[in-house]
């Protein structure tokens, strides 16, 4: 709350980010005695390569700011789905002060938008007739003017709510689109630590980097305070970002400058779809989501499990003898296992990892393989595990044999010491299971946690289901799957993977290849130099 926060809060990050700031300080003497006017004069580039200046005045100087930056191409795409023209500064007035959308560069490389927060808390207050009279101080002396907080949110749903719909006319297939996204908040509030910044946004596959601010430069002594600046980082859908960031920043610090009524559960379901049921801390995101209403969070928390199938294993069960059936007369499974063991021969792998097991089909070829001495099968599904272990009669099995195989409860969502070290991990037909945010978190738990010598992926060739006779045109094999990928999506994801993590990747058909649309399942193979 002091200069130093309030210099690094607005002007450092808006220096590296290219724009020019000139602002006033204002002391706390300034906020009791009222504020007097300050102007900021901001600068940044817009497509002819010139500067434009823009002068904000404002009866007020507490600024606070966001950055959404990507590399995607072109760029200038994320002006597009804004629905904001870099070439201009848009405005917005609030209750609570006013928001600013401009774009310190706009190139067709790299495009950022920054999102800039003017709050004026004692208007704020003074606009409470009848409430705080003979109230305390911190009404007025607080962090709030400083820091990335619900105000955020609410900024957020003003300016970007068509972005945060997943809308966009005329170009749906780009707002349906992962792209590299890095988003930078200035200087957020979290009095439980670093560790709560990293569990929120980790999970949903996001490279996580903050600094610790101290309480105030001048006085090292008094220790760091409870504000940091982060950098979330990774490839998603814009909306999908937007809506983390709606949610998750206000749990930062557990406060709502707002009356939290029965609506707020409703926007908290509406914004985390797809994502806050199957969040391994959901239950910690509620309560500080709806602070100080238990009974809210218990409503919210019964939902959130409704939307989870009360019984998904037996939902999954159903769906894959459905594809099993209609892949049955080319025999696809058969032909799956037999490539992938086949690859592990090649590789001449000792100890492999079959990750999304199921109910068993792939272990029961391996521990056929005598080269193989360690078998590990892990699945999020204890059903699925079950139903392994008694299809490979693993209680009636030979010592030696039973030496071979564990079975493992895990999730390919959150990293895990106990995959890291194997020769050969493999991914059969799992991938196309997995949104976004699972699929960027996926990547990394894999590829750069567990890091196996060699990956085998294996995903369905959308091209080919027009052989299937009994799959409806623009439909997906399987119930549960997010995506089907041509052989181009494939191998532009796989070598986006093997450059970033430091692997090389070859691609093999499975199955019999039609000349027109290629073989039913496609597989990347990747090995650590």
């Amino acid at each position: 709350m002091r200069e130093g926060v309030d210099r690094r809060g607005l002007k450092g990050p808006l220096l590296q980010s290219g724009c020019r700031v000139a602002a006033t300080h204002m002391s706390w003497a300034h906020v009791h005695a009222g504020s007097t006017p300050a102007t900021r004069t901001i600068s940044y580039a817009f497509d002819a390569g010139h500067a434009r200046q823009t002068q904000i005045a404002d009866s007020y100087n507490s600024t606070m700011l966001l950055t959404l930056t990507t590399t995607h191409n072109p760029a200038t795409d994320l002006g597009f789905l804004l629905h904001k023209n870099p070439a201009n500064l848009h405005s917005f007035d609030l209750s609570f002060g006013k928001a600013h959308v401009f774009y310190p560069e706009a190139t067709a490389e790299r495009c950022t938008a920054a999102l800039l927060l003017d709050v004026d808390p004692v208007g704020l207050v003074r606009g409470k007739r009848g409430q705080h009279e003979g109230g305390t101080l911190d009404q007025y002396v607080n962090d709030r003017p400083y820091v990335l907080s619900s105000f955020l949110s609410v900024a957020m749903g003003r300016a970007f709510g068509t972005a945060m719909s997943g809308r966009s006319k005329g170009r749906q297939e780009l707002a349906d689109q992962a792209m590299p996204l890095t988003a930078t908040l200035t200087v957020v509030a979290c009095r439980a630590g670093e560790g709560l910044i990293r569990e929120l946004f980790e999970p949903l596959g996001y490279s996580v980097s903050t600094e610790h601010h101290p309480l105030d430069e001048k006085f090292p002594e008094w220790g760091e305070g409870p504000y940091y600046s982060v950098t979330l980082a990774g490839t998603f859908r814009l909306q999908d970002l937007l809506n983390h960031l709606y949610v998750l920043v206000p749990v930062l610090d557990a406060e709502k400058h707002y009356w939290i009524g029965k609506d707020e559960v409703e926007k908290l379901l509406r914004k985390g779809e797809g994502w806050l049921a199957s969040h391994p801390h959901k239950e910690a995101i509620v309560k500080r989501y709806l602070p100080r209403q238990r009974q809210l969070a218990r409503e919210a928390l019964a939902r959130l499990a409704e939307e989870d199938n009360p019984d998904p294993d037996a939902t999954e069960e159903a769906h894959s003898e459905e594809e099993t059936k209609m892949e049955e007369p080319i025999r696809l499974w058969q032909q799956r296992m037999g490539a992938v063991v086949a690859v592990l021969r090649s590789v001449e792998a000792k100890r492999v990892l079959d990750l999304g097991c199921g109910e068993g089909k792939l272990l029961r070829a391996l521990l056929d393989e005598k080269s193989l001495t360690e078998i590990v099968g892990m699945d999020v599904s204890y059903r699925s595990l079950e139903i392994a272990s008694q299809r490979l009669r693993l209680d009636r099995m030979p010592t030696k044999q039973k030496e071979r195989l564990k079975l493992m409860h895990g999730s390919l969502m959150y990293r895990d010491k106990r995959l890291a070290g194997y020769d050969a991990a493999t991914v059969v037909e799992v991938i196309e299971h997995l949104d976004a945010p699972r699929l960027a978190a996926f990547e990394r738990v894999l590829f750069e946690a567990a890091r196996p010598k060699t990956i085998i992926v294996t995903t369905p060739n959308c091209e080919y289901n027009v052989k299937f006779e009994t799959l409806p045109a623009g439909k997906f094999r399987h119930k549960d799957h997010r995506f089907e990928w041509t052989r181009e999506q494939f191998q532009e994801w796989s070598r986006r993977i093997s450059e970033r993590f430091g692997y090389a990747v070859r691609f093999l058909p499975v199955g019999e290849e039609d000349p027109q649309v290629g073989a039913p399942t496609q597989m990347g193979v990747f090995s650590l130099g």
